[in-house]
């Protein structure tokens, strides 16, 4: 009889070609990118537009409000529509919440257009489903993997291109060029990507399709673990960079937009990871790798709590941290995809909810904590969540296999 990847995967099905991976991971990091380039930036968005410092992470939880809003509503869409369509509208509709951005003239424009930017930024994940489909079983921790490691170098390269173009022509102008870029993506995938294989099966009605987000969650061990590690694990990395320019834009570092910026290229480590990560959970290690990269981030807080010290421990904590949620987050997904391969778009939709959470809970109460405890404050934040995902994974190994 044959497995259920075996059912969800075309029997003439080839190995996703090197071109198309590299599409799917340059689409991906450009579309996460979007909802990353306030990081280095809340001081001077606040400023501009009367938010005041401890409310400036707002400005990335009403990202991750849509984000979460556009997996639950948008996501799903994916096992029901044409992938291949769906995401170049997506895009399309991403430029246009970029423009709003950009053109914003109060901190109400401005939290709304960062909703929506966040909402049409889930294309991230239909791009990952889609890869994920595309792929044979066999491989699909690494594509998975590849894919992500594109959208981890979205998201360092983001605070990169953002803080530059800050230094030489204000905030306003990254998510111009951003809008623009956005548009000539649409075109490139619109031009290349690959057709959505047949289904077997035809798909449920759209309130099925929702509903089925919670039966999945309530009836896979696996997704409902998975989620919660992914929670824990975002909410532990936005812990670190909602409020990371902070400290560095004030003496004694005093660091530019474009300094800052650039120092987050240190977690370009998460792309490894994340391309490791995924070949060692198609071997079967998925549980192995999970719990030392959870250790990782644990231990990473260590270096990160002496940032007034000097800033080269943060440098080693950042991309400690980094790689340990990227190999996390891989081995997670690809974990989940072995339960429903037919339901990838809501499973990924599911899982990533609670990663919509955890990036929100993490940047909003970080920033209050900065600003009632400082460094040190945050440092323990992040080290209390990081201890509660491990002792969360060992508790349920025995839940799931690896």
């Amino acid at each position: 009889m044959p497995s259920a990847d075996d059912r969800a995967t075309p029997a003439h099905a080839a190995p996703l070609g090197r071109p198309a991976l590299f599409l799917f991971a340059l689409a991906g990091g450009l579309a996460v990118a979007n909802a990353y380039f306030a990081h280095p930036l809340l001081d001077v968005m606040a400023d501009d537009l009367g938010l005041s410092r401890a409310a400036a992470g707002l400005v990335v939880a009403a990202t991750q409000i849509g984000y979460g809003l556009g997996l639950v509503l948008l996501v799903p869409l994916g096992d029901l529509l044409d992938r291949r369509r769906l995401i170049i509208g997506q895009f399309l509709l991403s430029a246009l919440a970029l423009v709003a951005v950009a053109f914003s003239n109060s901190a109400a424009m401005l939290l709304a257009s960062m909703a929506a930017v966040g909402l049409m930024a889930v294309v991230t994940q239909a791009l990952v489903a889609h890869a994920a489909g595309l792929a044979r079983p066999t491989e699909r921790g690494h594509v998975v993997g590849v894919v992500t490691g594109g959208i981890v170098l979205g998201i360092l390269l983001a605070r990169s291109v953002a803080g530059a173009l800050t230094d030489l022509s204000g905030w306003r102008t990254v998510y111009l060029v951003s809008a623009l870029t956005t548009l000539l993506m649409a075109g490139l995938l619109w031009r290349a990507l690959p057709p959505q294989p047949r289904r077997h099966a035809p798909p449920p009605s759209y309130p099925r399709l929702i509903v089925s987000l919670v039966t999945l969650f309530l009836e896979e061990p696996a997704l409902r673990i998975r989620a919660i590690l992914a929670m824990l694990i975002f909410a532990d990395i936005t812990t670190l960079l909602a409020p990371l320019v902070l400290p560095l834009g004030a003496p004694p570092f005093s660091l530019s937009h474009t300094q800052v910026g650039l120092f987050g290229l240190a977690g370009a480590a998460g792309a490894l990871g994340a391309i490791r990560a995924g070949r060692w959970t198609d071997r079967g290690h998925g549980q192995r790798v999970t719990g030392i990269a959870l250790g990782l981030m644990l231990l990473a807080w260590l270096p990160i709590a002496l940032l007034p010290h000097s800033i080269l421990w943060l440098v080693l904590g950042v991309i400690v941290i980094d790689f340990g949620l990227q190999a996390t987050h891989v081995a997670n997904q690809g974990l989940i995809y072995r339960v429903r391969p037919e339901a990838q778009s809501r499973l990924t939709a599911a899982y990533m909810v609670f990663y919509s959470i955890g990036s929100a809970l993490g940047s909003s109460l970080s920033t209050l904590v900065y600003a009632q405890a400082g460094w040190p404050g945050v440092s323990l934040m992040g080290a209390g969540i990081a201890l509660a995902a491990l002792v969360f994974w060992a508790r349920t190994l025995r839940a799931m296999p690896a």
